[in-house]
């Protein structure tokens, strides 16, 4: 009988399958492969900087596009400019995971890349409104390296090294935190520890590059008159260096991916249909049958993850909170950068990149050495609704920050912007173990890509009426009841406090351990 059934548990590696290809490297090396993480790693990278670069000189570009009448209403034409990018990538983000399923990881990501190389690059040679919007929503719609970087980062390892799975890449840093904290006792093995690794340096240093890169290079004709005279290419296009220098980074990136492994299977299956052990064997090459079962019984129980109110909740409570931390990200480069008069701290672009830099490497370095422990103490439910209490006074304080200037007011935004990203991190972070605790394992996957969907949608409407109601608190700075940026704050505060109720039973149910 155990002889019978031996070669069941053999596996067949079929010819010409890049996936097959890749399984036998797999069990030729078990180690960890580093090769592979580092090029997750980059386009993990790739991925975040189009992001982060934007905010520093967002205002002034709206400005020196003279789409905007009056100074008021900068914010608001600014704001669908940040939106754009999330809007298209919530169009097609499941076009790209499905076309990634059928043809491969490694076209799809190819085109992501490629679609940074042109799109960003021209949106830093946008010379009208609209160009910069169209920009921004192709590269968001092409940018499908979301769903495939995810997969390729799971398909590349053994499996032991995927307990991360399939949400390492999607939550980038906040999610490799929870898998972090979620797994702590059973994490014995390095490999898990390298991919959290990787995914969570690359997506942190993306939030410090970013703006540092948005803040330093735009403008150069203005900042560096020595180097870049006004009537050089990039006086005419005061916001291309920034862009071009992400531009270079994509090529350097999509260059590499001619080394790119496949990983997806493509075998014919239509001509395995005898019955024979090798058929039999085939879907056994990379998972296993288990796994395969295990696939069918997860897609008969996907539709009972919409009736897991424990679920559903937390994801209803993190969206909440995804669009108050977008929201407050577009606001504060508004209003660190417009003048005093109305309101702002009259920031410069290189202000603004500061700020945010070292928000960024302080959130990197928070997210990775202090907040397992903070959460191990106090849990995610207690950590979250703490976080967000503290949130509602240091916000209301922000607009107070108008009254200081020189050293005093840098240290104060500097102090303020690093608190409040600490406290967001808190809070999603802790809605994001919610969530996971809500499901056995099998099923994190798909309610992980549910909570994405969510995500991206409220994220996409965030800049947007952001931008819309940082524009209307501009136009009453004489108001007798909150004028000016204290009416967007208070809004804020409004939408973190119904997060916080939320927080609590009866909406947001946890499930019995």
């Amino acid at each position: 009988m155990a002889n019978a059934a031996a070669p069941l548990l053999e596996k067949v590696y079929f010819e010409n399958c890049p996936g097959c290809k890749q399984e036998k490297k797999k069990d030729a090396n078990p180690g960890i492969p580093y090769k592979e993480f580092a090029f997750v790693w980059m386009v993990t990278l790739c991925t975040a900087l189009p992001i982060s670069i934007l905010f520093p000189f967002l205002y002034f570009m709206i400005r020196d596009l003279h789409i905007a009448k009056r100074e008021e209403d900068i914010g608001f034409y600014a704001g669908f400019v940040g939106a754009s990018f999330m809007f298209g990538r919530a169009l097609t983000s499941v076009f790209w995971g499905l076309v990634a399923d059928r043809y491969g990881r490694k076209p799809v990501i190819a085109i992501g890349i490629c679609a940074v190389v042109i799109f960003n690059t021209l949106f830093g040679l946008s010379a009208t409104y609209w160009m910069a919007i169209t920009t921004r929503l192709l590269l968001g719609s092409l940018n499908g390296l979301l769903g495939p970087i995810k997969a390729y980062s799971i398909e590349v390892c053994r499996a032991e090294h995927q307990a991360l799975g399939l949400s390492l890449v999607t939550k980038f840093c906040i999610c490799c935190l929870i898998k972090y904290i979620l797994y702590l006792s059973r994490m014995h093995n390095l490999g898990i520890l390298a991919v959290s690794f990787q995914v969570s340096t690359a997506w942190g240093i993306g939030l410090i590059i970013g703006p540092a890169i948005g803040g330093f290079f735009a403008q150069p004709a203005e900042k560096y008159p020595d180097i870049f005279s006004q009537d050089s290419f990039f006086g005419r296009f005061p916001y291309f260096l920034p862009c071009f220098c992400i531009s270079l980074f994509a090529v350097g990136v999509l260059i590499l991916c001619i080394w790119l492994p496949e990983t997806l299977h493509m075998h014919n299956v239509n001509k395995m249909q005898d019955g024979t052990i090798e058929f039999l064997e085939a879907p056994s090459c990379g998972s296993g049958l288990k796994e395969n079962a295990n696939e069918s019984e997860e897609r008969a129980s996907t539709e009972n993850l919409f009736k897991n109110w424990p679920l559903m909740s937390s994801i209803i409570v993190y969206c909440v909170f995804s669009l108050h931390d977008m929201a407050y990200t577009e606001i504060f480069s508004l209003w660190a950068v417009s003048d005093k008069s109305y309101g702002g701290l009259s920031f410069s672009s290189q202000d603004v990149g500061e700020v945010l830099a070292i928000s960024g490497f302080s959130l990197l370095v928070y997210q990775l050495f202090l907040y397992p422990s903070l959460v191990k103490l106090l849990g995610p439910i207690i950590s979250s609704r703490v976080a967000s209490v503290l949130s509602i006074p240091l916000l209301a304080a922000f607009p107070f920050m108008t009254k200081l200037s020189g050293l005093r007011l840098s240290l104060i935004a500097n102090c303020a912007s690093l608190l409040k990203n600490i406290l967001c991190v808190t809070i999603i972070t802790g809605l994001f173990i919610l969530q996971n605790n809500a499901v056995p394992q099998h099923q994190r996957g798909a309610a992980n890509g549910i909570a994405m969907t969510g995500m991206s949608l409220f994220k996409a409407a965030a800049p947007a009426g952001g931008g819309i109601l940082f524009s209307w608190a501009q136009k009453r700075q004489s108001a007798s009841f909150l004028p000016g940026d204290q009416m967007v704050f208070f809004i804020l505060n409004v939408v973190e406090f119904i997060g916080l109720l939320m927080t609590f039973k009866p909406f947001l149910a946890v499930p019995n351990k």
